[in-house]
């Protein structure tokens, strides 16, 4: 079946095996092995940079992981932007600190809510890294519990394990010689679960993932927001290989992903079975630089100009196969690039898509003619200078024999699409060794409480505090939950603390006003003022507009400086006859059937300064001593 016309498969029967694997952010005052905040920066407020080279090393047992060492054939520079909130141990230059206490007591209610067993001791390891991503070349983790399980609609789950692990520097941007991070992120505790390949269909993946999440999030313990929680998906099929889908962002993408990677592997297959009726192999790359000397194409001609080069391999049998779709508008030809682009080249071009960027089909037959390609051959070339081009078409030759023996076990980054891009090989046992700077954790549940759960929150919302079922579930999965369940606790009308930090406070958000930017504190001040009479419940959105826009004023002095304090009583009583007055011939001739005009009208002359209930009253008096 070709993706080009991509239906539902029948998973079962393909032998889909699935497992997921969710990192997410605790939101604890201080890092994992530091006492530094957990607060994100603007990298614009780095106060100084550094640099390094990052190098693999040997396990215990003498192995190199396979995976850092094809990261470290490719030389990077790595530059950090530490900020005044970063310490030596983010830059590597102080041993780690003992394991924060908060984030020890997090993980324990989470494995509560897993259904858990917490190990005897947490012992830290280090796993190497050595993308850029952590100053040390490797990121401490510990295993904190096992042996879980959740519920879905098409079976239990198992949860195989839970490590507590310190969350890796952000990418800002790629630089001429490497990437630049930022120190903000390395370091905020960051838990793992990983489940047991029990997910049988892309719809389960989905849901599983989404279970995890509200438990996660029943803690209230977790930070929210882009970037905060990654999803890992392990997808194989029966005749397939294990591949890790890495950096999921969104939970709604999971099924799409798990789907579209079953699509890849099908594909692989079928590729895999019309190379072998062909007798397909893989030729030695050549250098045929020559036959483009005078070539117009300006992809290729820039490549060449100085010392460059063109690198050509002869794919047998491989001819309509480099343009196999496997995934959305990815082809085969497309993954020998994303092995070639890992060695510093632009892309590959193959003859399933010549001619094309300017190269002319006589320099085509050219190309074919110099590797001695048949009609039923494929060429794939790459041009850059030449350490560059040679590693390169060494990587698309290896992928293509990986082809001719159906799918490659590997790891995968996911797209913004749905689709993956080939990233680095599986990691081995040998990335692993202990780390000796950090004593073990004695863990046990004495002193934690089992979280409430979100859905158990929304139905005690409903049926405690009176909001209605929609209002109840937005306030519950929102990120102001613990905000709201404070403001009820100083005795906040439920329906409108939740109607303010929800429903307001989104409304203002697609105003473009900074809502997100206003502490809790702030917010509990705002309803303190609405308690005391300073102000009403109508002045409450303008008045949270107020203070997101001017963070040095406290509400108070917001409400003064925009006009926003309640009217008294006569005011507001004469505010209402002026306007029934001014409107007098209405209310004779309509009656109560002026009403809601003439409200809309007093309301607006007081400008939210008083309260609906207390205006309506009044108004409902005036009228119908006119009427």
């Amino acid at each position: 079946m070709s993706a080009e016309h991509d239906t539902d498969h029948d998973y079962e029967e393909l032998g889909l095996v699935a497992g997921l694997e969710i990192h997410q952010q605790l939101d604890t005052d201080s890092k994992l092995f530091c006492g530094c905040p957990t607060d994100r920066r603007d990298s614009e407020e780095s106060t100084h940079r550094f640099r390094r080279y990052l190098h693999p090393t040997k396990s215990e047992l003498g192995e190199i992981d396979v995976a850092a060492l094809e990261e470290a054939s490719v030389e990077r520079e790595f530059e950090y932007l530490a900020f005044d909130s970063t310490c030596l141990v983010e830059a590597d230059e102080e041993p780690p600190h003992r394991i924060d206490d908060e984030a020890i007591h997090t993980v324990l209610e989470i494995a509560a809510l897993l259904d858990m067993n917490p190990v005897d001791e947490a012992h830290v390891m280090r796993k190497i890294v050595v993308d850029g991503s952590n100053t040390s070349g490797f990121q401490r983790s510990a295993r904190v519990a096992g042996d879980g399980a959740i519920s879905t609609s098409e079976g239990a789950v198992g949860i195989e394990d839970m490590e507590l692990e310190e969350e890796s520097a952000g990418r800002v941007a790629e630089t001429d010689s490497g990437v630049r991070y930022a120190l903000d992120r390395l370091g905020i505790p960051l838990v793992e679960i990983g489940t047991k390949p029990d997910i049988r269909s892309p719809a389960q993946a989905k849901e599983a993932a989404e279970r995890i999440g509200m438990l996660l999030r029943s803690t209230g313990k977790v930070k929210r927001g882009l970037g905060t929680i990654r999803q890992d998906v392990n997808v194989s099929i029966a005749e397939g290989a294990r591949v890790e889908l890495k950096g999921v962002q969104s939970l709604d993408d999971i099924d799409d992903i798990v789907r579209n990677e079953v699509n890849r592997q099908v594909e692989l297959l079928d590729v895999r079975d019309a190379l072998s009726e062909r007798e397909a192999g893989v030729a030695e790359p050549m250098d045929v630089s020559e036959v483009f000397a005078d070539t117009d194409s300006g992809l290729i001609g820039g490549a060449l100009s100085g010392d460059g080069r063109a690198m050509a391999v002869r794919l047998d049998g491989f001819d309509g196969l480099v343009g196999r779709e496997l995934q959305p508008d990815r082809r085969l030809g497309t993954e020998f690039a994303d092995h070639a682009k890992r060695h510093g080249v632009g892309g590959v071009f193959h003859t399933d898509e010549l001619p094309a960027y300017g190269v002319i089909g006589d320099e085509v037959a050219a190309l074919r003619e110099a590797v001695d390609a048949d009609e039923e051959d494929a060429v794939a070339m790459v041009a850059a200078d030449p350490e560059s081009a040679t590693a390169a078409i060494e990587a698309v030759a290896d992928r293509a024999r990986a082809a001719i023996d159906g799918v490659p076990e590997e790891t995968r980054g996911a797209n913004d699409d749905g689709t993956t891009r080939y990233l680095r090989p599986l990691p081995g046992a040998a990335r692993m060794y202990p780390e000796t700077d950090v004593p073990p954790v004695e863990l046990d549940f004495e002193g934690v409480e089992t979280p409430e759960l979100l859905t158990e929150k929304v139905e005690r919302y409903r049926s405690e505090l009176g909001l209605d079922a929609g209002l109840a579930e937005q306030v519950a999965y929102g990120r102001r939950m613990s905000l709201f369940e404070a403001a009820v606790e100083r005795g906040v009308d439920s329906t409108l603390a939740a109607g303010t930090v929800e429903s307001t406070a989104t409304e203002l958000r697609r105003d473009g006003v900074p809502v997100d930017e206003v502490g809790d504190e702030r917010f509990l001040s705002l309803f303190e003022l609405y308690q005391e009479g300073e102000v009403t419940s109508e002045s409450l959105p303008d008045l949270l507009a107020a203070i997101a826009e001017n963070p040095a004023l406290s509400p108070a002095e917001a409400a003064e400086r925009e006009g926003l304090g309640s009217a008294g009583d006569d005011e507001v009583r004469e505010t209402v006859i002026e306007v029934v007055e001014r409107n007098e011939e209405q209310v004779r001739e309509q009656g109560m059937g002026a009403f809601s005009g003439l409200m809309g009208e007093c309301m607006g002359a007081l400008g939210g300064r008083a309260e609906g209930d207390e205006v309506s009253e009044l108004l409902r008096e005036e009228i119908q001593k006119r009427a």
